[in-house]
């Protein structure tokens, strides 16, 4: 498997970390986990587009997770897709999706009639809802969805991905959660959201004590997701989906390796994993892990 953080970010803007989104290459097939704002253009950056995704799954119906949804159909029609896109997302992802493209439907059907593309297959979806299980079993890659938590939103995933020996878990957003751990047992790589904690952490803009400690109850806090990791006796923890945006690599480290000793790898957006080499790519660096 290939995995290629591209974006590694929350719902606050940050230049350096786009909205939350992974691309998933196992096999001959290509995957995308959540569709945040940006992440349609660092699928080019990637050297992916959106016209081969062959399925998408959201893990949450949380706006920094499928804000760019739109935008991923009409890119793919830009890029000629000629079959329906498959969206895998949790109940309420069809109303969702039905109501998108209603909103949009006078736009789309005076462009379709006007640039007399090929194919208008991209704004064809089949969408499915699933429960906790198995979601995806095909050309030698089954992806499990785990039900993880992340109250109030009430349908909440993780998804674990299998492919030639190979396994890889997302963590979604969610507070410390058991059934997540017993679903990554011995992960080769284990993808997981941090809410990055300090107590003399500043409060900015228009936040209040208050309101930073109600986002924190619903993420896993800096200081548990080593535990996290440790439990899983995943073989590598690669941090993702940061809250906030901006915050002390050092501090972040020192905090995770109190409780998990193998490799940490604080992600960034476009940091490729070749998940059997165990190599880390980013920008022209190279990293074996």
């Amino acid at each position: 498997m290939d995995i290629t953080l591209l974006g590694t970010g929350c719902p606050i803007a940050n230049p350096d970390r786009y909205g939350a989104g992974n691309l998933i290459r196992a096999g001959e097939q290509t995957f995308l986990v959540d569709v945040g704002s940006g992440v349609t253009q660092r699928l080019l950056e990637a050297g992916a587009n959106s016209a081969e995704i062959d399925a998408l799954f959201i893990t949450h119906m949380h706006s920094d997770h499928l804000v760019d949804l739109y935008q991923l159909l009409m890119s793919s029609f830009h890029q000629s897709r000629d079959v329906p896109h498959r969206i895998f997302g949790p109940p309420g992802i069809r109303k969702f999706t039905d109501g998108l493209m209603e909103l949009w439907r006078e736009e789309r059907e005076m462009r379709i009639k006007h640039e007399k593309r090929a194919s208008n297959a991209a704004f064809d979806l089949e969408v499915t809802e699933f429960e906790e299980g198995v979601i995806w079993d095909t050309g030698g890659v089954r992806v499990s969805a785990v039900r993880v938590e992340h109250a109030p939103i009430r349908h909440a995933f993780g998804f674990v991905f299998e492919s030639g020996g190979q396994k890889v878990a997302f963590s979604g957003d969610t507070k410390y959660c058991d059934a997540l751990i017993d679903a990554a047992q011995g992960a080769d790589a284990l993808i997981h959201e941090v809410f990055v904690h300090v107590d003399s952490m500043p409060l900015v803009g228009a936040r209040t004590a208050a309101g930073r400690a109600s986002v924190a109850s619903y993420h896993t806090v800096s200081d548990q997701v080593g535990k996290v990791a440790a439990e899983s006796k995943a073989k590598c923890l690669i941090l993702n989906h940061f809250v906030p945006p901006s915050f002390d690599r050092d501090f972040l480290l020192d905090t995770v390796r109190a409780d998990y000793a193998g490799p940490i790898i604080i992600g960034e957006d476009l940091m490729n994993f070749d998940i059997a080499k165990r190599r880390l790519t980013h920008r022209n660096g190279v990293i074996g892990y």
